[in-house]
């Protein structure tokens, strides 16, 4: 009987330490991969010194930098275009087929809350009249948080030009940052919503 109890404890403890390098690993080791791909994606805005044609990014290519004031000035994150598995492995991504920064509709960001980096782990936080700012080739646009909201999956107008509106003609230009809530859940999603305060061109 001691021998079978010693054994289960071994195993236990065992169990434990796989599971809690497991852990680490999705907390901490994927985050090195997300910031080894923002290398690679930050280097692309750099190099492109041309403006881009809206909507001609091609699907993992870098769109626009992404910062967030009340984070910090170390708050940087390349988004990448396209909102598949591998590319929010990468970092923040844009959906395609939504409006680009600075355009007229929605311009709508997915992000991880908890592994890959987490971008957008503290999206939470943000409060109205809060500055959301995207830096693309062409300029530099400049939203404001107007509200946040928690809505089920199934809840995807709030990806709609006009959001929560479907079908409804767009007038301005918004943003929209999506992410799994609670923390360490995908039961339902965290929704933050801006709109273009101003736009600063880039000098050449």
């Amino acid at each position: 009987m001691r021998a079978t109890l010693r054994a289960l404890g071994e195993l236990s403890i065992t169990a434990g330490l796989i599971l809690l390098l497991f852990c680490a690993y999705l907390l901490w080791g994927t985050g090195s991969y997300t910031m080894e791909q923002q290398v690679l994606l930050q280097r692309q805005l750099l190099e492109k010194k041309e403006p881009r044609l809206l909507g001609k990014i091609q699907l993992g290519g870098a769109v626009a930098m992404l910062k967030i004031p009340r984070f910090g000035d170390d708050y940087r994150y390349a988004v990448v275009e396209g909102t598949d598995r591998d590319r929010l492995r990468m970092g923040p991504g844009h959906y395609p087929g939504t409006a680009m920064p600075g355009e007229v509709g929605n311009f709508v960001l997915s992000g991880h809350r908890t592994t890959y980096a987490a971008p957008f782990k503290r999206i939470g936080e943000l409060r109205r009249g809060d500055d959301i700012v995207v830096e693309a080739r062409e300029a530099r646009y400049t939203y404001s948080v107007t509200r946040t909201r928690v809505v089920e999956p199934t809840e995807v107008d709030v990806m709609a030009p006009v959001p929560g509106q479907p079908g409804r003609e767009p007038a301005k230009a918004l943003i929209t940052l999506s992410t799994c809530h609670p923390e360490y859940s995908a039961a339902q999603r965290l929704i933050v919503f801006g709109k273009l305060d101003r736009r600063e061109e880039r000098r050449t």
